[in-house]
């Protein structure tokens, strides 16, 4: 059965000294001092400067800057962060999507400090509020044809294949939960 992403991560926290020669704290010790702000420019840094494969340094940049799940207080407090100030209105298309989501069958509600993660065996679907007017669907349906709201993914996101714009609860209609149904089949 897949691990699930916490897993994950707590098994490559254990094995970091081993293939990189430093624990978890020693490398985000050297990245603080490298007063590097952004999740990309820490990954550079990481691998160009010290030789750290994308993975180790995806981890050790997430940590550095406590934007994923393992090092928020909660899940909701991600969420609600999302969905603050000017993106408030937006947070009832959320909820409409997870609803959709879940009636489904089981799914991992996994948020991240930018967007939401949705789970079955893997990741089928993410959730973010991309500007103060819109949330993007992301969705993976690999094979599948682009066609009207559906379109590639693009430069969105690589982890998806899929998204669709969202600006209404109201948009949140059929194609939407049917495109939401063959994602989470295909996990």
């Amino acid at each position: 059965m897949p691990q699930s992403p916490e897993q994950m991560a707590n098994a490559m926290i254990a094995n970091l000294k081993e293939k990189t020669g430093k624990t978890l704290e020693q490398w985000i010790a050297i990245t603080r001092k490298s007063k590097l702000a952004k999740h990309g420019e820490i990954v550079k840094h990481l691998k160009a400067d010290h030789g750290m494969t994308h993975g180790f340094a995806n981890l050790v940049a997430h940590k550095t800057l406590k934007s994923d799940a393992g090092s928020a207080d909660n899940d909701a407090d991600l969420v609600a962060a999302q969905y603050a100030g000017d993106k408030a209105a937006l947070k009832p298309i959320y909820d409409a999507l997870i609803k959709a989501a879940k009636s489904c069958g089981t799914i991992e509600v996994a948020p991240k400090k930018a967007y939401v993660s949705l789970r079955r065996s893997k990741q089928f679907a993410i959730i973010q509020p991309s500007t103060k007017t819109r949330v993007d669907l992301g969705l993976n349906m690999k094979g599948e044809a682009a066609k009207g709201r559906l379109e590639k993914s693009g430069s969105f996101n690589a982890m998806v294949s899929h998204r669709v714009r969202l600006e209404t609860v109201a948009d949140v209609d059929k194609d939407v939960k049917a495109w939401i149904r063959k994602a989470w089949t295909d996990a």
